[in-house]
C-alpha cells in the first residue's frame, strides 16, 4: 500500500468508529435555543450585553465580547463557553445565579460547539420588531451618480453614499463573458465565442450578450432546471420513486423553463396542478411509521411556505414556532387546504383534540373556503398566493435570483424572508418590477446582469463587517455548482455521455415550421376502416430494431384513438388517453446498443364499436448526423394479450400476428397529422447538443461537489471545499476517465503545440489569454510534441485552479 493510500486508509478508519454518540444530530430549535433562552438571554441578549457579548445571533456570539471570543467553531476544548459552564469555580460559572447547568444540558452544548455551532437561518435570541410587509412598494429611485443610470445602480449608488462604501471597479470584457455565461447558462463561452466577444466594439455588446443567452431557451432551460429541482425538490432517482410514493415533475418543468412561463402562472399550476405537475405538491409518501410532521399535507405546508414566500414553517409543525411567530394551528391550517379528510392537530407527535380548518397565513389578500373541495381549495389558495398585491412572492423569488448571481441575498438567508433585508428599496424595485413585467423572470435576470453592479469586481473576502449586520461591497465570488463544473469539464475534454435520464425534449417547436409528411401508417388488429372495432378492445403492438450504436438523439411521436401505454426495453415511456392529443417523447434515455423492444398497448374507446388505431413514429439521430427511421406499419406484430400494471408478461405471447394498416387514416390524420409530423420534423430538424449535468442522474462526483438528493428543499449547498471533494478532485475516476479523454481529443487535433494548447485552453477554461509565464512553461513542460500524459497533467492542473472553480 502507498502513503496515499494508508493516509486515506486511516482517514476513512477515523470516520468509521467516531463516538456514536458524536454523530447524533444536534437540533438547534429545540436542544440549544431552550437553553440559551433559560440561561443565558437575561444577561447576553437584547439591550443587554454583559461584558460587551450578546448571543442574539450567530455573528454576534462569534464576534465574542470584550475578553475576545468566547466561542471556537469545531472544539468545544477551546472555547470560553464552554469552559465558563463546566467550571467548578463559583465566581467564573455561568450562569452566575442558580444552579449549574445540568449535564444532559452541558453535553449538548459542548457537541453543538463541536459540531460548528449550526443556527437557525435568520433567527435572533431576542425577537427583532421588524415584520416585512405583505403589500408591493413602488420606491422612488434616488438620481443617477456618474451618469449610471440603471435603477439597480441607482439604488445600489445611493446606498455607497449612505454606508462610505468605495465603489468597486468594473471587470474586464473577459471576466464578465465568463461570469455571465455561467450564471445564466451554465457553460463556458467557447474559444471562438470568446474571440469574437473580445474584437467587438460596439459599447453596447454586454447588454447583448446578455440578451443573447437568454434567447437561447435550451441552454437557459437546462441550467436553470439544476436550481429548480432543487427548490421543488425534483429529481430522477432516490426516496420514494420505486415504491410510488412520489412523482418526478421533469417533463413539466422542463417545459414550462423552455417556454418562460410566467412565474405566478407556473406557480398556480405547481399549486393546483395538472397530473404532469402534482409531484411537488404531493411530496413523499414515507414508507413505515413517521412522525406527524412528515406528513404528505405537513410537508405540502412546509413545502409551499418555504419555496413561495421563504418562510420555514418546519419548526411550527411541531408546536408554535421557537424561532419566529409562526404558530402550529397556521401550519395545520396549510396543510388542510391539500388534506382531502379532516387533519388533527399534533403538537410533539401527540394527537391533540382539535381538527384543523382549511385557512392560509395572510388573510389581508383573502382567505380560502374551509368548506370548499380539495382541488377548489387549491384554486382559491394558488390564486391567493400569487394576487398582484402579495409583495412577498415577488419579493421571496427575486431575492432568490439575486443570491444566485451576486453570492448573497438582499434578505439572508433566502429562507428567513422575515429578516430585514440590507435594502429595502432594492428588493422592492425588483420585486415590483418582476410584477410590472407580466413575472417574466427572464427580465429579472437580464436587469441585473446589465447593471454596473453586477459587473463589478468582486471585494476582497477580508473586507470588515460590522458585528451584526451586514454591508453590501459588490458581488461575491462563488463556487461553481457541481452541475456548472462538471459541464465545464464537459465542455473541455468533450467528455459528455451520450445518454441522459430526464424525460424531456430538447427543442423548442417554432410557430409555422414547414415539415415533412410522416412514413408511419395508422394499423391496428385489422384494417379497421372496413369495420367499427369493438369498444374496449385492448391488444398490444411490438417492434423489434437493432442498434449498431447509440444515437444522440431519439425523439418519437404517437397518437392512439383512443388510449395507450408504451414501454421501450421494459421502461415506462408515455401513456394517454386523448387521441386528439400528440406525445412527443425522447426515446434516448431507455435505448441501448444492439437489440431493443417497443411495446404499446393499445385500447379502443367507447360504448359501442368505433374504429381504432394508433400511429407512431421515431427520428433516430446519430453524431454523423446520419438518421434511423422507426415507424408504425404492417412489419409490427400484435397480440390479444394485454400487458400487466408495469408493462410486462409473466409469460412471453406465443400469438404475435402481423398488424394490418387502417383502411381510412383519414379520419384522424385530418385532425392530428399536421402536429405529428410538425412536432417530429421539430425534433430532426434541432441541433444536437452536449448532454448536460442537470439531466443525468447525480454521480459520485457530484454528490461530492454538494448536489444534494433532494429529499427536502435545497436553497442553499455548501460553500466550502470538504475532504471528500478534496479527495475525489484529486483521485475520484469520473474526473479522471474526463480528463484521460480530453487529453486524446487535444491530441488528435490539428493544432497541439505546447504553446497552441495552452492558448486554447486559457480562453476556453478561464475565458483570457495565458501570460507569458503561462506560455513559456507549457512550452517546456509540453515541447512541441506533448505526449498524452503531459496534456492529462496540464488539463488537471487548470481544472484545479481556484479561478476556474470559481465564478467571479
Amino acid at each position: 500500500m502507498n502513503q496515499n493510500a494508508k493516509l486515506l486508509s486511516l482517514l476513512i478508519s477515523s470516520l468509521l468508529f467516531v463516538d456514536a454518540a458524536s454523530c447524533e444530530e444536534i437540533d438547534f430549535a429545540h436542544d440549544i435555543v431552550p437553553i440559551l433562552r433559560a440561561h443565558c438571554a437575561k444577561c447576553h441578549s437584547g439591550d443587554k450585553k454583559q461584558g460587551g457579548l450578546s448571543l442574539d445571533t450567530r455573528e454576534l456570539l462569534l464576534a465574542g465580547g470584550e475578553s475576545g471570543e468566547v466561542v471556537v467553531p469545531g472544539a468545544s476544548s477551546q472555547s470560553l463557553l464552554f469552559e465558563r459552564i463546566t467550571t467548578k469555580d463559583d465566581d467564573l460559572r455561568m450562569p452566575p445565579e442558580g444552579e449549574p447547568l445540568p449535564g444532559d444540558e452541558i453535553e449538548r452544548i459542548k457537541r453543538w460547539i463541536d459540531a460548528g455551532i449550526a443556527w437557525e437561518p435568520g433567527f435572533a435570541l431576542t425577537k427583532g420588531s421588524y415584520e416585512p410587509p405583505l403589500a408591493h412598494r413602488r420606491p422612488e429611485l434616488p438620481s443617477a451618480i456618474d451618469g449610471r443610470e440603471h435603477p439597480i445602480d441607482r439604488i445600489i449608488d445611493q446606498y455607497f453614499t449612505d454606508f462610505a462604501v468605495p465603489r468597486p471597479a468594473p471587470v474586464s470584457d473577459g471576466v464578465f463573458l465568463r461570469r455571465v455565461s455561467v450564471d445564466v447558462n451554465g457553460l463556458l463561452p467557447d474559444p471562438e465565442t470568446y474571440r469574437d466577444f473580445m474584437a467587438d466594439a460596439n459599447p453596447d455588446k454586454r447588454t447583448a450578450f446578455v440578451r443573447d443567452l437568454l434567447a437561447n431557451d435550451v441552454s437557459y432551460a437546462e441550467h436553470w432546471l439544476t436550481f429548480w429541482n432543487d427548490l421543488l425538490r425534483n429529481d430522477y432517482t432516490g426516496t420514494g420513486f420505486i415504491t410510488g410514493g412520489r412523482q418526478q415533475i421533469t417533463g413539466w418543468l422542463y417545459d414550462a423553463l423552455l417556454h418562460n412561463k410566467p412565474y405566478d402562472q407556473f406557480t398556480r399550476e405547481l399549486i393546483a396542478p395538472p397530473p404532469e405537475a402534482s409531484g411537488f405538491i404531493s411530496g413523499i409518501r414515507w414508507r413505515g411509521n413517521v412522525s406527524a410532521s412528515q406528513m404528505q399535507e405537513i410537508q405540502f405546508a412546509q413545502n409551499v411556505s418555504q419555496a413561495f414566500l421563504g418562510i420555514n414553517m418546519k419548526c411550527a409543525s411541531c408546536h408554535d414556532s421557537f424561532i419566529d411567530r409562526w404558530t402550529l394551528e397556521e401550519t395545520y391550517g396549510l396543510a388542510a387546504i391539500y388534506a382531502t379528510t379532516p387533519l388533527t392537530l399534533h403538537r410533539c407527535d401527540k394527537p391533540l383534540d382539535q381538527t384543523a380548518t382549511p385557512a392560509w397565513m395572510f388573510p389581508e389578500l383573502g382567505q380560502v373556503d374551509s368548506k370548499a373541495e380539495q382541488p377548489e381549495r387549491l384554486k382559491q389558495l394558488a390564486a391567493l398566493l400569487t394576487h398582484a398585491d402579495n409583495g412577498r412572492f415577488a419579493r421571496t423569488i427575486v431575492n432568490r435570483i439575486w443570491n444566485r448571481l451576486m453570492g448573497r441575498g438582499i434578505v439572508h438567508p433566502v429562507d428567513a424572508m422575515h429578516t430585514e433585508p440590507w435594502s429595502a428599496d432594492l428588493l422592492d424595485y425588483l420585486a415590483i418590477h418582476l410584477r410590472d413585467n407580466g413575472f417574466d423572470l427572464k427580465k429579472t435576470i437580464e436587469l441585473i446582469c446589465t447593471s454596473q453592479i453586477y459587473q463589478a469586481q468582486t471585494p476582497p473576502v477580508d473586507q470588515p463587517q460590522e458585528a451584526g449586520r451586514y454591508v453590501f461591497r459588490g458581488p461575491l465570488a462563488r463556487r461553481m455548482t457541481a452541475e456548472q463544473f462538471v459541464d465545464a469539464v464537459w465542455q473541455i475534454t468533450d467528455a459528455a455521455p451520450t445518454k441522459y435520464d430526464a424525460q424531456v425534449l430538447r427543442f423548442k417547436q417554432q410557430p409555422n415550421h414547414s415539415s415533412q409528411p410522416l412514413t408511419a401508417q395508422w394499423i391496428w388488429s385489422h384494417a379497421t376502416g372496413s369495420g367499427p372495432t369493438p369498444a374496449g378492445e385492448t391488444i398490444t403492438l411490438r417492434h423489434k430494431f437493432e442498434l449498431p450504436s447509440l444515437p444522440a438523439q431519439a425523439v418519437g411521436v404517437i397518437t392512439c384513438d383512443n388510449s395507450y401505454r408504451m414501454y421501450l426495453n421494459g421502461k415506462h415511456i408515455a401513456s394517454d388517453d386523448n387521441w386528439e392529443s400528440v406525445e412527443a417523447m425522447s426515446l434516448l434515455p431507455k435505448l441501448r446498443t444492439g437489440e431493443n423492444t417497443l411495446l404499446i398497448e393499445a385500447k379502443n374507446g367507447g360504448s359501442a364499436p368505433n374504429p381504432a388505431g394508433l400511429i407512431f413514429e421515431a427520428t433516430l439521430r446519430f453524431a454523423d448526423d446520419t438518421t434511423q427511421s422507426i415507424a408504425s406499419d404492417g412489419s409490427w406484430q400484435w397480440t390479444a394479450k394485454a400487458l400487466n400494471a408495469r408493462g410486462v408478461w409473466k409469460e412471453e405471447p406465443d400469438d404475435w400476428q402481423p398488424a394490418e394498416p387502417v383502411a381510412n387514416p383519414g379520419i384522424w390524420s385530418g385532425r392530428v397529422g399536421a402536429e405529428l409530423a410538425s412536432r417530429l420534423n421539430a425534433a430532426a430538424n434541432s441541433p444536437l447538443l452536449m448532454v448536460r449535468a442537470s439531466l443525468v442522474k447525480s454521480d459520485g462526483l457530484m454528490r461530492a461537489l454538494g448536489r444534494p438528493n433532494r429529499d427536502q428543499i435545497v436553497t442553499s449547498r455548501p460553500s466550502e471545499l470538504t475532504t471528500l471533494e478534496a479527495i475525489d478532485l484529486a483521485n475520484g475516476q469520473t474526473l479522471s476517465d474526463a480528463i484521460q479523454h480530453g487529453a486524446q481529443q487535444r491530441l488528435s487535433s490539428e493544432s497541439h503545440s505546447g504553446e497552441e494548447l495552452m492558448s486554447w485552453l486559457c480562453r476556453y477554461a478561464l475565458s483570457r489569454e495565458p501570460t507569458s509565464d503561462e506560455l513559456r512553461l507549457a512550452t517546456e513542460f509540453l515541447g512541441t510534441e506533448p505526449k498524452h500524459q503531459a496534456v492529462e497533467d496540464l488539463l488537471w492542473s487548470v481544472l484545479m485552479l481556484p479561478e476556474f472553480q470559481l465564478i467571479r
